[in-house]
């Protein structure tokens, strides 16, 4: 499929989980006196069983035990993080390895909208490495028991001496239009009016580009004759990466497929109004999918 630029100037982005983030310096996960001498004085984010994070403080404003606080000494469970621009070491820690925990609990969409740029893009890194982490305690080839190292982002299994590192699963989320009209669809299980953007996850062996196009097939029976990147979004529920594209079509009817309720194309001003009237209710400010009808609607008069 032939990639083209689209040819507009992309609204601000305002979705969560965008912050640059922790500098993730690669160089200290193997340097145990480092991360020690890094551990006292660390924020440490901690994770319960369900991924909530457990704090002091207050929703909008968390506050973040250090590490000595938590232990005297830096736990091998205990995951880097890495600094934030002031060197600050930051670390993540699973809750059950904790005497007692902070009596503040909430969850990552929460977070995502109510924190801070860098602590929330800090949580969703620990939520995405720490989720890993959970399910990764026993190698695939072998079945030995694994053994984490480099910082918590490796986990060695001592019996065949295959190492494993974190997954991500990259998925495509599409703003098609034919023009003139957005192409959105709705799952069973949403909220009444809700609507979004289109999305899949990467089969083997394909490009970005190749999901997009099947990805609006199997959906919505609509082709793609051309599309755009745009912009990504970590999305650790439990651990993708949305990359966002904005695609466009021919004008054609949209079909109701196994994974849809519905689809259909939507006019700006059908958005607009509809968005004032309640009778559309659009995906939340926190995701991406948002972010790319927001882009869109502001290209149109």
């Amino acid at each position: 499929m032939r990639q083209q630029f689209l040819g507009v100037t992309p609204t601000p982005r305002r979705y969560a989980f965008q912050h640059a983030g922790l500098d993730r310096a690669e160089h200290l996960r193997k340097d145990a006196a480092a991360l020690d001498a890094c551990w006292p004085d660390a924020p440490v984010l901690i994770l319960d069983v369900e991924g909530q994070a457990r704090f002091a403080g207050s929703d909008d404003q968390p506050e973040f035990p250090r590490g000595g606080q938590c232990l005297a000494q830096r736990p091998e469970i205990a995951s880097f993080l890495g600094l934030d621009e002031g060197g600050q070491a930051w670390f993540a820690l699973p809750a059950e390895v904790l005497p007692e925990l902070p009596a503040q609990t909430l969850d990552l969409r929460s977070a995502g909208t109510r924190w801070a740029a860098l602590p929330a893009a800090v949580f969703a890194q620990a939520r995405a490495l720490l989720h890993w982490q959970q399910r990764s305690r026993y190698c695939g080839a072998c079945g030995g028991a694994l053994v984490l190292e480099r910082g918590g982002f490796c986990a060695r299994c001592p019996q065949c001496g295959i190492e494993h590192y974190p997954r991500t699963d990259p998925a495509i989320i599409v703003a098609v239009s034919d023009g003139e009209r957005l192409l959105l669809g709705r799952q069973a299980s949403w909220p009444p009016k809700r609507w979004s953007v289109l999305a899949g996850f990467l089969e083997p062996g394909e490009s970005l580009e190749q999901t997009v196009v099947r990805e609006v097939m199997e959906e919505a029976g609509v082709r793609v004759d051309a599309c755009q990147y745009a912009c990504s979004q970590p999305w650790p529920f439990p651990s993708a990466l949305m990359l966002g594209f904005h695609a466009q079509a021919q004008p054609q009817p949209a079909q109701v497929s196994e994974e849809l309720e519905e689809a259909r194309w939507f006019t700006a001003a059908e958005l607009r109004d509809g968005a004032v009237t309640g009778e559309v209710r659009l995906s939340p400010s926190l995701s991406i999918s948002r972010w790319l009808i927001d882009d869109w609607l502001a290209q149109q008069p």
